[in-house]
């Protein structure tokens, strides 16, 4: 690796997204390193706070250096109010909203270093409008997160490190297509501006303009991909 090749770390990298999103940045000239808990360059267990720096400590020995942090993993645990428990709970939030803060401390030393850094959070379009009472523990988790994209905004925007989200509807995938049906799929098409399935590669493609030079003046902002599902 050069001196000066900017490195990015997509959490979730061997998902359907995670690997759309690591192809478009290799396309944008960034050295891509995924994190996987069954897959990607560096197995990660982002369930705990300890595996979780042990998988930044592993990164920057190998690659010396983040750019780039893209906050892609996500545990989708369907629970009503009254199936609620701690467990179930907490794991949820530990993977979707604290794992990328203990990674965020450990790579924004060196973007504040090189006052550059790009810090973008994959929330969901759920969270304006929640699909279901069982996604409780996952759409509170989205909205913990967009607290967390603004507040850091304004601590980090100083030194050069902008932080956004991209909010992806519900888009085709193995996962998707898993738990929902055909019908299920077509119903949501229909209630987007835009009739056609939303693939990887269009949130993909916005995270890509968010970690560019392009969007040097956007922070704090969430781009919601949902094909005119959630007009905000």
């Amino acid at each position: 690796m050069s001196e000066n090749e900017r490195v990015a770390v997509i959490t979730g990298g061997s998902g359907a997204i995670g690997t759309a999103i690591a192809t478009a940045l290799q396309a944008s000239g960034y050295r891509t390193v995924t994190l996987g808990r069954r897959g990607g360059d560096i197995r990660a267990d982002l369930t705990t706070q300890a595996a979780t720096r042990s998988a930044a400590a592993e990164v920057l020995e190998k690659h010396g250096r983040v750019d780039v942090l893209v906050h892609s993993a996500a545990i989708i645990d369907q629970m009503h109010l009254h199936e609620l428990d701690a467990d179930r709970w907490r794991a949820v939030q530990a993977v979707n909203v604290e794992a990328p803060l203990w990674l965020a401390q450990a790579f924004t030393p060196g973007m504040i270093e090189r006052q550059f850094g790009r810090i973008i959070f994959i929330a969901s379009d759920t969270l304006w409008s929640p699909p279901g009472g069982e996604f409780l523990p996952y759409v509170a988790s989205k909205g913990a997160m967009m607290g967390i994209v603004r507040t850091l905004a304004m601590e980090l925007g100083g030194d050069g490190i902008a932080v956004t989200a991209v909010a992806p509807g519900l888009t085709d995938t193995p996962i998707a297509r898993s738990v929902n049906d055909p019908a299920q799929l077509e119903a949501v098409v229909a209630t987007q501006a835009m009739k056609r399935a939303l693939v990887p590669e269009d949130t993909a493609s916005a995270v890509a303009f968010l970690a560019s030079e392009g969007a040097q003046a956007m922070t704090g902002q969430v781009l919601v991909v949902d094909g005119g599902s959630t007009m905000r």
